[in-house]
């Protein structure tokens, strides 16, 4: 029997239903894939958004380093602290990646970072409720060292991350530090913190220092996995550019303990030291006190001032320097004519010498400038004439910038209306200079006759890149007087080192000879006049050395130290001077005057050669000889043949095996920079001078991973300063030109 047909309605609404949609979902697929869009928003832009990723490549920041290539400041490897409190993060329950227990992570923060409990459990509460997928800690949870790190992470503690980042560090501590400055971390508009300089060279330089960030763009899934054959694209970080000082780091550091001892001792309102070399008018070091630590900022008050060249003083007696240079570039200075000291009137105006215008009766011109009398310098004016004398003040660079390579420099005030002006700038009252331009003065009778202007910037270069934009050279300001007088001025200067009667004999050196000249000055009180009493004065010192052909040039400023009874405030400064000169030119190899001519040996080529050989000739000829290892060849030497060595020098010989450790006590740095090199060996050296002890004994057995550690120590050899000074030797070199003051003077003087 046949079926009968029946058609279902039910079945075919419900196909063509199925049917539409099909066409329908159909033609919306062809239209994205034709057109890309969906909702008018591109899906290639969607994905990318989604699964791009994108990591900042963080440049470094320049160094800022001193002429050796030694580091003054720079960037170093720090963790930011960063805790997940999104349960999302974790997959795997056994092996979670966010905070589980809020309360014990908040304890183990508060006992690692300097932050409490309730501040470190609020910050994740915080996250949580606000269902952030990560917090941070703030400046507590920045700048954490390595070692911090490694401690952090044995705690073991889920969700917390260490995020690696760069800190602005000064190896040094106190160092320069009103001329270098500092640089901090701040948020710029893209809410990203950025190292900026704040401070100094910090902040003068900080376009060249400071980097351009790169970027690493990769593809992720939605769990942060980077997605397999996805390819990363990379701009690389290019690093901020160096900035390499004229700035020598052993000097600056002779200056800075030189002025802390002097500062512990004494605590002045102010101090200022510039050494300088006179031939090149590069700027060795540069330092003040009160000072700070650029890692901490301890110390720093609202003096943000370089005072050698931000800060004008009256320079008092050692501008008698340039007085005497300008009679004798016209021939008016004859050292063995006589005058009468004590007191000089010109005008309504008298002026006396500092021993309250007692003087010391008819004495010549160049005792007058031993003893740095101020009526000898208006008797040289009277010769010059004071147009003349102006002449002289305004071509060694008075009353105008040096153009050092800073900003703000100051130019000071000569003042010139009256002749009483005139008469008191001889002996340095009343107008004002900078001690920079001091120092660029002086090197112009260091210099014989050629003036230099200073500098600090040595060369400013791309380490990445390899370009320099500025590579300094050494430029001429000036030549005021000739050789023959620049030397005949060195002369007299020393002289007052020598003499019996001599205003300096508290700044002689044990072995080189130095021409300098003291000074006592008046300080203005916050009245505008001059302030009174014992210790109210500005004493200083500019000198060189060694006089015949001086290497190194400076100026000391030590303003009302508290000094003790009976003593006077020229021996502060000589402390600070004698020890930073006596040592700097020690360590730069000048030969001392006094000194014997030594055996030298001059080396050969011992490459290739017997160790067993070569080392007993060496020994007779009254050298010290190291091997680097129990191999007999020798593989490389230093010194390198052809240099000569003084009699009792070290040579090291490169040969292989096992190293024996040598004693290095007595080592120079130099000796222990290239027995590491020859050796291969891991040393650290610590501190500045010569090697005092050694963390291995002598004769240790030591491999490559061995570390070294080797302490070196500056010889306590400074010289001692002289306390046999007369009363008119030391203070005041100082006098008021107007009769209202001189009671008061008179009374200070009294009181020294």
């Amino acid at each position: 029997m046949k079926k009968k047909f029946r058609f279902q309605w039910g079945a075919f609404l419900l196909f063509l239903t199925f049917a539409g949609l099909f066409f329908i979902l159909l033609a919306r697929i062809v239209t994205i894939q034709a057109t890309g869009q969906v909702e008018g928003q591109e899906l290639a832009a969607k994905a990318a958004a989604k699964y791009s990723q994108e990591e900042v490549l963080t440049a470094e920041r320049g160094r800022i380093i001193d002429r050796n290539g030694d580091v003054i400041a720079e960037d170093t490897l720090t963790y930011k602290i960063v805790a997940v409190v999104d349960e999302s993060a974790t997959q795997d329950p056994d092996e979670p990646r966010h905070v589980i227990d809020v309360e014990k992570t908040a304890e183990m923060l508060a006992e690692h970072l300097e932050t409490s409990e309730e501040k470190a459990l609020s910050i994740l509460k915080q996250g949580i409720e606000k269902d952030r997928y990560q917090v941070e800690f703030g400046a507590a949870g920045r700048e954490i060292s390595h070692t911090k790190m490694l401690e952090m992470e044995e705690e073991d503690m889920p969700g917390i991350l260490f995020v690696r980042d760069l800190k602005r560090l000064y190896p040094n501590g106190v160092f320069a530090s009103h001329l270098i400055g500092f640089a901090l971390k701040e948020e710029d508009d893209n809410g990203r913190l950025k190292t900026k300089g704040k401070m100094g060279l910090e902040a003068i330089h900080d376009d060249v220092l400071t980097g351009e960030n790169g970027k690493m763009e990769f593809d992720t899934d939605n769990w942060g996995f980077l997605l397999p054959n996805s390819k990363s694209a990379v701009t690389p970080a290019i690093d901020g550019s160096d900035l390499q000082l004229t700035l020598d780091r052993t000097l600056q550091n002779f200056l800075e303990d030189a002025m802390s001892n002097v500062q512990e001792q004494y605590t002045p309102a102010r101090m200022i030291g510039v050494v300088a070399n006179p031939k090149t008018g590069e700027v060795l070091a540069m330092s003040q006190r009160p000072t700070f630590n650029p890692n901490t900022r301890e110390g720093l008050s609202e003096n943000w001032l370089n005072e050698s060249i931000e800060l004008t003083i009256e320079p008092g007696s050692p501008m008698k320097i340039f007085t005497l240079a300008a009679a004798i570039q016209e021939g008016k200075w004859d050292p063995d004519a006589f005058y009468e000291s004590g007191s000089y009137t010109l005008g309504s105006d008298t002026i006396g010498d500092h021993n309250s215008r007692r003087g010391w009766g008819t004495i010549t011109f160049l005792e007058g400038f031993q003893r740095s009398s101020n009526v000898s310098m208006a008797y040289l004016l009277e010769r010059l004439g004071g147009e003349n004398f102006l002449k002289y003040i305004d071509a060694f660079g008075f009353g105008q910038k040096t153009g050092i390579d800073l900003p703000n420099e100051a130019s000071g005030k000569i003042l010139d209306q009256y002749r009483s002006n005139i008469l008191t700038l001889t002996y340095g009252q009343g107008s004002t200079v900078t001690p920079i331009q001091m120092i660029q003065a002086a090197s112009a009778i260091a210099n014989d006759g050629v003036m230099m202007k200073p500098y600090v910037i040595d060369q400013i270069r791309n380490k990445d890149t390899g370009e320099v934009t500025v590579d300094s050279e050494p430029q001429e300001a000036g030549q005021p007087i000739s050789a023959e007088t620049a030397k005949q001025v060195r002369e007299v200067m020393a002289s007052t080192v020598t003499s019996e009667h001599g205003s300096g004999k508290g700044f002689a050196l044990q072995d080189y000879t130095v021409a300098g000249k003291t000074g006592t000055a008046q300080v203005p009180g916050p009245d505008g006049r001059y302030m009174t009493g014992t210790n109210n004065h500005l004493y200083s010192f500019l000198g060189m050395a060694p006089a015949e052909d001086p290497e190194l040039l400076i100026y000391i400023g030590v303003q009302q130290p508290n000094l003790p009874a009976g003593e006077y405030g020229s021996i502060p400064v000589s402390k600070i001077f004698t020890s930073v000169m006596e040592n700097g030119l020690k360590y730069l190899n000048i030969e001392p005057e006094n000194t014997q001519t030594a055996r030298t040996v001059e080396l050969e080529d011992y490459t290739e050669q017997s160790s067993e050989h070569i080392a007993p000739q060496l020994a007779e000829k009254g050298l010290n000889v190291v091997k680097t290892g129990e191999s007999s060849q020798i593989t490389a030497q230093y010194p390198a043949a052809g240099e000569v060595i003084l009699e009792g020098g070290t040579v090291i010989l490169k040969t292989e095996g096992s190293s024996v450790l040598p004693d290095f006590k007595g080592w120079s740095k130099r000796e222990l920079l290239a027995y590491q090199s020859l050796s291969g060996l891991s040393m650290e050296i610590a501190g500045q001078g010569y090697a005092v002890s050694q963390n291995l004994s002598p004769g240790s057995a030591v491999g490559a991973g061995d570390p070294i550690v080797i302490q070196l120590q500056i010889p306590e050899n400074s010289p001692q300063v002289y306390s046999d000074h007369t009363t008119e030797d030391v203070q005041g070199d100082h006098s008021e030109v107007t009769e209202e003051t001189q009671g008061t003077q008179e009374e200070t003087e009294e009181m020294e």
